[in-house]
């Protein structure tokens, strides 16, 4: 039969194994009278249950609230609790001085160190930038996704799950993914909504700012909550000013880290980011349960429209010339049916037809 520091240890490496993040507590110097001894070992779970044994109810609250700030920004901590008031002379880097208010007396010097899964990036689109950032993500450590309609084996990196599909449907994460949505005008405002309706750690738009405002101006015509648009990252990425696919991923990815790392100046609502420093760190954030209209998801053009039903294929919002096979967004309005661009666009047109008509 093991210790019952080997069954901690069994029992932690079949969370990592499981994707679980969790921290591991361990008893590393005592100063008697202690109830735990040099080498005790627990693990802290999310919820702030504890397994294993760290020390008594003196110990336990201060050692589950640094556990539970250890598993917000990721950084290890070595933790000495005392019924003494730390002095100067005995500080160090990397020490944090906890008085214990029992009266039992004793020290105890407990390593804090936090297990987390690999974080998930879903990288929306097939183009330059987000086959770069597939890449970049994959090499950093990221359990990485590929995520278009478009997408193949092909043009991401052998690690790269790919997502063959214009939604999220069927993907599951283990924690709160990571979104960048990089597909440069070809579903924008789809995958954000989708995103936006999702518990994700961070939602970001690679964009012009002239773009990012567009986009914008349709999450809040179409109903997107002002709770939810606050976690847009419009442009996204670090200004690196950064030329060329593979510069722009890494500015992006490098904002990434700044967010799971708790070292971001914004607030990226909602997700784990915002949990940054906080005690609370196992505070469940409650997915967004607004309904996209039915502007979000138009209907492909129907092949067998009859001649008096041709789909126009010039978009009255922007004047761009829509592809005929590759008709996604259109709307129909007087007895005529207009192809659209983006679902930006034709969200403009559905909230006011004669003002665009006027400008054709």
């Amino acid at each position: 039969m093991g210790s019952p520091a080997a069954g901690i240890l069994a029992r932690a490496a079949d969370l990592a194994e499981a994707g679980r993040p969790f921290v591991l507590a361990t008893v590393v110097a005592v100063a008697r009278p202690t109830s735990a001894k040099p080498g005790a070992r627990g693990i802290i779970h999310p919820d702030g249950t504890i397994e294993g044994w760290v020390g008594g109810s003196c110990a336990q609250p201060s050692v589950i609230a640094e556990a539970l700030r250890a598993l917000a920004d990721g950084e290890p901590r070595l933790l000495r609790l005392s019924a003494e008031q730390p002095t100067e002379s005995r500080r160090a880097d990397g020490i944090i001085d906890l008085v214990m208010t029992c009266h039992s007396g004793g020290t105890l010097e407990i390593f804090i160190e936090p297990q987390l899964p690999s974080p998930e990036l879903w990288v929306v689109g097939v183009t330059p930038i987000a086959r770069s950032l597939a890449e970049l993500g994959m090499r950093a450590g990221w359990q990485v996704t590929a995520i278009d309609p478009s997408a193949s084996g092909d043009l991401f990196p052998d690690g790269v799950r790919v997502h063959v599909a214009r939604d999220f449907d069927g993907l599951d994460a283990l924690g709160s993914p990571y979104v960048v949505v990089a597909s440069q005008g070809q579903w924008d405002e789809e995958a954000l909504v989708a995103a936006l309706g999702r518990d994700v750690a961070y939602v970001g738009l690679v964009a012009s700012a002239r773009r990012a405002a567009a986009v914008a101006e349709y999450l809040e015509l179409v109903g997107v909550p002002a709770e939810r648009r606050a976690a847009l990252r419009a442009p996204c990425g670090l200004d690196l000013g950064g030329v060329g696919a593979a510069e722009v991923a890494l500015s992006v990815l490098a904002e990434l880290v700044q967010v799971r790392r708790g070292r971001a100046p914004f607030v990226a609502m909602p997700g784990p980011a915002t949990l940054a420093g906080s005690v609370a760190a196992s505070t469940a954030v409650t997915p967004a349960t607004f309904a996209a209209p039915s502007l979000v998801a138009a209907p492909a053009a129907s092949p067998e429209r009859g001649a008096g039903e041709e789909i126009i294929l010039v978009d009255p919002v922007c004047g761009m010339h829509v592809d005929p096979a590759d008709v996604r967004h259109i709307a129909d309005h007087e007895g005529r049916t207009y192809a659209f661009c983006c679902a930006g666009c034709r969200t403009r047109f559905s909230k006011n037809p004669a003002r665009y008509l006027a400008l054709a």
